[in-house]
C-alpha cells in the first residue's frame, strides 16, 4: 500500500485543466486523471456548468505537484478573461 509522503513516487500529479464548452465558454477545472473527469463531463456528470454548457472539446492541461497547487493556479486562471485563458492554451 502507498503512504503518501513528500518524496514519494505513488503521490500522482494533479492538473489543472480547461474545457470549451457550448457559446465559446470556458470551463476550468483540476483533477488527478483529465480524462477520466473529461469523460464524466461529457456524459452529464461532471460539474453543473458542463452540463448547462456541455464541452465541446479539452483545450488544455497544465500538470502540478500537488493538490494544493492546482487549486491556487485554477483560481488564478478563473480570473482571466475567455480570451486570455485562450492564448495559456496556445503558448
Amino acid at each position: 500500500m502507498c503512504r503518501p509522503a513528500l518524496d514519494s513516487p505513488c503521490m500522482a500529479p494533479w492538473y489543472v485543466y480547461l474545457i470549451e464548452c457550448r457559446g465559446g465558454r470556458i470551463y476550468t477545472g483540476i483533477a488527478t486523471d483529465v480524462e477520466r473527469r473529461y469523460a464524466q463531463h461529457l456524459a452529464g456528470k461532471g460539474a453543473r456548468f458542463t452540463r448547462a454548457w456541455p464541452p465541446e472539446r479539452l483545450l488544455a492541461r497544465f500538470e502540478y505537484p500537488d493538490r494544493g497547487s492546482a487549486s491556487r493556479a485554477e483560481h488564478a486562471i478563473k480570473q482571466l478573461s475567455a480570451e486570455r485563458k485562450r492564448a495559456l492554451c496556445v503558448g
